[in-house]
């Protein structure tokens, strides 16, 4: 009887484990509540995407920088108190779900396998997957890319996109985008595939003038949304209702102009009609 008791225990202390463990992922309070409390927020970024998200000096500039301000002050947070988190591809989820973050802006495409993980506001801008090449480069469009070396970052969804639509292309995947930079320029890689947004961000800075160019014929659809707790749709409707703000008030494209906007591409519209995620 005593065994079968203590085994009982056992049983018991490993199920609450279990249990604990899958059920504290989506824990803590919204956004809303925790800006209202702390008047901080931790915002998750990538730190290598000249334009839209850049650490220099320990410190982040670009598109998606200027969205998580804006988004801190319409939640009453003032951008000298929020605590920017260098986040990745690959663990976006992870980050959000155990905490790390209260939410990511990070050229997060929203589709239906991330919105099981995440509820998503936006979105706050739509790119198309691109190709970025050298300037003498004849590649036209990804039905060139047969027997061509392509980079991509390790499990985003234009990695997935060269696999399954253009398998003849040799696939690269890098663990983060700007390592795919030296091999284009050196000639391992034949081009570079991802947003085209991303590339823009590439092909202005500095030292790649007259390096690279976009092919410029878009392959895909990516609304970038704002990641959060998969609980928090209040939250999700408040950053909604604060971007839409932004488009009225040109606090939105004040940060375009600053950053992408410096290639001379005009400010993109925001479709507040696409801002449905947030039911998901």
């Amino acid at each position: 009887m005593r065994v079968t008791r203590v085994a009982a225990i056992v049983v018991v202390a490993a199920l609450s484990f279990t249990t604990g463990a899958c059920g504290g992922g989506d824990s803590g309070p919204g956004v809303i509540e925790k800006a209202a409390k702390t008047k901080t927020l931790a915002i998750g970024v990538k730190p290598d995407q000249p334009g839209l998200s850049l650490k220099t000096d320990g410190t982040y500039v670009g598109f998606d920088v200027e969205i998580g301000k804006i988004v801190a002050k319409g939640l009453g947070v003032d951008p000298a108190h929020i605590q920017w988190k260098e986040t990745s591809t690959p663990n976006r989820e992870q980050v959000i779900k155990e905490g790390t973050v209260d939410f990511v802006v990070a050229t997060y495409t929203i589709n239906d396998a991330r919105k099981k993980a995440v509820r998503f506001a936006g979105p706050y801008y739509v790119a198309g997957q691109d190709l970025l090449v050298k300037t003498d480069s004849t590649i036209r469009g990804p039905e060139d890319l047969d027997g061509k070396v392509v980079c991509s970052n390790a499990g985003s969804t234009s990695a997935r996109r060269i696999r399954s639509q253009y398998p003849k292309a040799r696939l690269q995947q890098y663990d983060q985008d700007y390592r795919c930079i030296p091999d284009l320029e050196s000639g391992a890689v034949d081009a570079m595939s991802t947003d085209d947004v991303i590339l823009l961000g590439y092909a202005m800075q500095p030292e790649n003038a007259g390096k690279f160019k976009l092919v410029g014929k878009t392959f895909s659809e990516e609304p970038y949304g704002i990641g959060m707790k998969k609980k928090d749709k209040a939250g999700c409707e408040k950053i909604n209702e604060i971007l839409k703000a932004a488009a009225r008030d040109g606090s939105y494209k004040a940060a375009w102009d600053a950053t992408l906007g410096k290639s001379g591409n005009s400010v993109p519209t925001l479709d507040a009609s696409k801002m449905s995620h947030c039911s998901a």
